[in-house]
């Protein structure tokens, strides 16, 4: 099979596709000849992508059942890629309110399951599909500075592995995309922990959609465009106290750099 064909005259359907990553991905997939759903929130945004690379234009809210189902109707036939990209980066720390707490759950993880409860059924039936969840490196580690957005992303993480653990042998590849700081509007409106995201070496939302392109041909479960995340994340396992301990050491700097500022 050629690079092309992996993907050539295939349906790729990418949630939170107006922007960014997303976005990335969608020219990414229609360049090497897939038929892209764009699916968004903001439905200007989709509608945008969607005419660059001849696609499809869903517009609402992609972590709901309907949304899911709109956008399985948009892709008129069998879905073969599934992004499941969408993804807020909402709250901070212990007194995030449970309002924010329950959008990061629903954007960041139950999208995720109702997508997959979706097209599951069919794949099995049908020989197979591939899901992509775009995760985050917090997903692996943790996100100083907010907890919805930590705890959601390992979530997500982990239901993309139970998905592969419990379906893989039966022709669904699933992996999870885990990159640090990319340079989209998320990662301008991180504050503070924007150089904790490696604002100064963060990478262009196309190179990540490159580097996810590499990972489609192989089927890693991890996707990681920052390959020190693979250090980091082994540290954390192997040596999990000394982990927290530089954490913590990290978390003082910016609370003593904060005092300095605000006094």
């Amino acid at each position: 099979m050629s690079e092309q064909d992996l993907v050539r005259d295939r349906c790729v359907v990418v949630t939170g596709g107006g922007n960014g990553i997303g976005r990335a991905i969608a020219r990414k997939m229609a360049a090497q000849g897939a038929r892209v759903v764009v699916g968004d929130l903001d439905s200007a945004a989709a509608e945008r992508v969607a005419a660059e690379v001849g696609g499809v234009a869903v517009g609402g809210d992609v972590s709901t059942d309907e949304g899911v189902g709109r956008l399985l109707s948009a892709a008129a036939g069998r879905v073969d890629i599934f992004f499941a990209n969408a993804g807020v980066g909402v709250g901070k720390g212990i007194d995030t309110p449970d309002a924010d707490w329950h959008t990061a759950i629903e954007v960041n993880v139950l999208a995720h399951v109702r997508a997959a409860r979706a097209l599951i059924p069919d794949w099995l039936e049908s020989g197979g599909g591939r899901f992509v969840v775009t995760a985050s490196a917090a997903g692996l580690l943790t996100m100083l500075g907010s907890a919805p957005y930590s705890v959601s992303k390992h979530a997500a993480v982990a239901f993309a592995e139970w998905l592969s653990v419990t379906y893989g042998h039966r022709g669904i590849t699933v992996q999870a995309l885990c990159p640090q700081g990319v340079r989209t509007k998320m990662l301008d409106d991180s504050g503070e922990f924007r150089d904790l995201l490696s604002h100064d070496v963060a990478l262009e939302p196309e190179q990540v959609a490159e580097v996810v392109w590499e990972a489609l041909h192989d089927d890693r479960f991890l996707i990681l465009p920052h390959p020190e995340v693979q250090r980091y994340y082994e540290t954390r396992a192997g040596r999990t106290d000394a982990w927290l301990t530089g954490m913590r050491k990290l978390q003082k700097r910016f609370d003593d750099a904060a005092v300095t500022h605000n006094g």
